[in-house]
This record gives C-alpha cells, structure tokens and sequence, in this order.
C-alpha cells in the first residue's frame, strides 16, 4: 500500500528539489522563488510543518543537499547564480553576530536559525548539482555546474564550516572515456557544449579534430526536438557519489546533452581524476563487434527503435537526473538514470573481481558493457549493462532515487506521477505502483501494476 501526504501551496513558484534529512523527519525544499524551506513531521499524525523559511539564493535554487548528522545539522544549496552555499542550523542566541543570518525563520519566536557559513564561487556557470560525500570520506561536497565542471570540496575547519578547499576540478567531458590503460590510451571527443564556444581534446591529433568538425557538422543538420539543442536549456547536469567506501571516492556524473554518464574515480595523492566507465545507452553502430556492449535499448515495453534516426544512428537526450543506490552487501552497484527522453534506466554496475585483480586480464564479461568505444585495453575492468529501461512517464523524468537499501526506484516525470520500480523473482525489474497529485489529494493508495517488464 502507498501512503501519501501533501503540503499544499509549499513555494510560490516551481519546486525544484526536494530531500529528506538522514532520519527522514525533516524535509527541505527548494524553488525557483529563491527560497529554501525546512518542514518538520509530525510522527503522530503524520503531517508537515513549516519550520524554517528563507531566502538563500539571488537566483533560481536548483538542489540541495544534507550532510551526515555526525557533522550537524548541515545543508548545501546550489543555485543559477553561480553559487553554493553551506548552512547550519544553530540555536538562535549562538547566530546572532556571528555569521550572516540570510536565514529567517518561519515564525519569529523559534529558537534556531539556519546560519550561512560558506559560499562557494568558483563556477564558471549555472550550478545545477550538488552532493554531500558519504560520511566516511569526511566533510566533503561535490558540484557539477553547467560549465561542464566537476568541483570537489572539503571542509578544512568542521566547527566553524567557514574554510572550504577546493581539492578537485574537473572538466567532464574532456575526461577520456576510459582509464588509460598501460599498453594503450583511450581518447575522448569533448564536443562542444551549450556553454562552451570551442571543443575540448584529449590527446588531440589531426584526425581527432577532423572527427569532431564532422560530428559537430551532423549535430547541426539534425532537426530541433526537445531534449537536443546548443542551449543551455537543452543540457542536463547531475552527479551521485558511490556509496561504498571499499573502491575510494567514485563519483558518476553527466553532462550537457549527450545522455552519457562518466564513471569519475577522485584518487587520494591527488593524481589526476579517471574515467573508470562510461555509460552510454546508445553506442554508435560504427562500434559494433562481436564483443560489442548491450543494444542500446533491450526488449522493452514501448518502442525500443523510437529513438534511432532515419540513417539508423540513435539520438541523444540529456540526462536530468542520477542516482546511485547504497551497495548494501551487493557484488555490483546499480545505477540509474533519468532523461529527457523519458526513459528511467537502471544500469548494473560491476566493478573489477578479486579474479580479475590477480590475473590482470580484466576480459569484459559477455553481453556487457556500456562504455562507448571497443577495442579498448585489457585493463578497463569495470563493466555495465542495462537491467531496466521504462518509458512509462512518456515525457521528461525530472528525477530519480532510491531507498535506503537500494531495492526499490522511485522517478518523477512531466506526466504529474511518482512512479515506483521494484526488482522481482529472477532479477526482473518490474513496475511497483505509481501515485498523482490527484491520488495524494484523495489519500489513496491505488497501485497500477504493469504485466510487462525487461528482463535482466
């Protein structure tokens, strides 16, 4: 059964984010009206409170994001004005003349404050993500902006979160697509993006930028559709850290209107960030072989080949959201993926086997792989495939998360639903149930089970 609640009238405009602290009993929201809200539940009735509301931002918030509660009570917010900032909430005799208080709270007779304690202004574009690193890695946030950087911090002074360090900055899409391997090295074309006025190479050579002049070429002759453009509008940024603390701090980003997530190792000695795996839906035929990866869409409940062109090539959709769900004694990860094609995809993550490790072949398992490119060196050990791909939103999917365990899928779309996917009986991934505004008004629990599903 599908329990809801609602709170009616929460922003004065579009909410563009909404999470759950650690404990799950207070809620923040972000809009466009540049204001961020903390709502308080109350367990016994199982209804909403406004606590806290404020403005955080000059512009449009974009997300947020908690920190682990053995730092406090922390929250990150990212914003179009180029800016992130970290707030806590302090009682309200410890705020005044300390920091800021761009924090005013919902009634004046609380006694706390949300207090800002840092702003971040190294992005060169619109931030459109923002992430706190698992606890185990310590006070660390992650940030994509539309500049197609990746931006890693980390706290330096934790009892005041006044110093923040920007220890990492990566350009996505000029990452090759794979770890360079030691007999040979993968290079990545980095066209040009929404942002950006010329295209970024690895390795560059002759034949490299004639390949890109080409691609770049046939961009421009293709038809406007949404989800595809040069504006910014048309991109998607969004990133997800790995939650398992056993193969470092890994990060899955994706960027501008390609649709392709980078699997990003952040190394500890401060060598240069790697791209571990590509994921790629919708690999070019040109890269097709006997060791070719998954088709780009298996069997599935609506229209597999709606998306290839008339010369039989696959278009591209940005990815608007990623998620990578908790390990949780798992021998793979899952990850999925939200775009605007209204696809939600799960993808099957393994990482390198103690196996492979020792003999050093790292051969790709059959019927995997989602990294573009083939061919590639004996040492691109990890590997993808996609487990589940639905286009029941039939427009664009805003968002997806997962539960606390990783076993369960949630995605919201442009069609007005939260739909719900669960794994079943021999690795199937199947529909669990959707929910409307309309159901959420009515506090029904009506679940619409589908008969079809892909099947791992």
């Amino acid at each position: 059964m599908i329990q809801t609640g609602l709170i009616p009238n929460a922003h004065n405009d579009l909410v563009t984010d909404a999470s759950y602290d650690f404990y799950g009993l207070r809620l923040a929201t972000c809009s466009l009206d540049q204001r961020v809200k903390v709502w308080q539940l109350d367990e016994s009735t199982g209804s909403w409170s406004l606590e806290h509301d404020w403005k955080a931002h000059d512009a449009a918030v974009s997300k947020l994001s908690w920190a682990h509660p053995e730092f406090g009570t922390i929250l990150a917010t990212a914003s179009f004005d180029r800016t992130v900032k970290v707030w806590e909430h302090v009682p309200a005799a410890d705020a005044d003349g300390s920091a800021p208080l761009n924090g005013a709270s919902a009634g004046s007779s609380s006694a706390t404050r949300w207090v800002e304690r840092a702003m971040l202004v190294d992005a060169k574009g619109t931030v459109r993500a923002v992430e706190f690193a698992p606890h185990h890695f310590g006070l660390k946030l992650a940030t994509i902006s539309s500049d197609n950087y990746l931006r890693v911090y980390e706290c330096l002074e934790q009892p005041s979160l006044a110093t923040w360090q920007l220890v990492e900055e990566v350009d996505v899409l000029a990452l090759p697509a794979s770890a360079p391997a030691a007999r040979s090295v993968a290079h990545t074309l980095a066209l040009a993006t929404p942002t950006q006025t010329a295209a970024a190479l690895d390795g560059t050579s002759a034949s490299l930028v004639a390949q890109a002049l080409q691609q770049q070429a046939a961009q421009s002759q293709l038809p406007g559709r949404p989800g595809f453009g040069t504006r910014e509008a048309d991109g998607g940024w969004c990133i997800s850290w790995c939650k398992d603390k056993y193969w470092g701090e890994i990060i899955a980003a994706g960027c501008g209107i390609d649709g392709i997530v980078k699997i990003i190792q952040i190394p500890p000695d401060h060598r240069r960030p790697s791209t571990l795996l590509t994921l790629n839906p919708a690999p070019t035929s040109s890269s097709s072989s006997a060791s070719s990866p998954l088709p780009p869409y298996p069997p599935s409940r609506a229209g597999a080949g709606e998306r290839e062109g008339a010369d039989g090539g696959s278009k591209t959709y940005a990815l608007t959201s990623l998620a990578w769900a908790p390990s949780c004694g798992r021998s793979y990860h899952l990850v999925a993926t939200g775009g605007r094609d209204g696809h939600v995809r799960i993808w099957r993550v393994r990482p390198p086997t103690p196996s492979e490790d020792e003999d050093g072949d790292g051969d790709r398992r059959d019927g995997e792989g989602g990294d573009e490119g083939e061919g590639e060196s004996e040492g691109a050990r990890w590997t993808a495939s996609v487990v589940g791909d639905f286009d029941d939103h039939k427009s664009a999917v805003g968002r997806v998360e997962w539960n606390i365990t990783g076993t369960i899928l949630s995605s919201a779309g442009n069609d007005g639903r939260v739909r719900l996917w669960k794994m079943t009986a021999g690795n199937v991934w199947r529909p669990a149930g959707h929910i409307s505004v309309e159901q959420a008004e009515e506090q029904q629990a009506d679940v619409d089970m589908g008969d079809a599903a892909v099947d791992d």
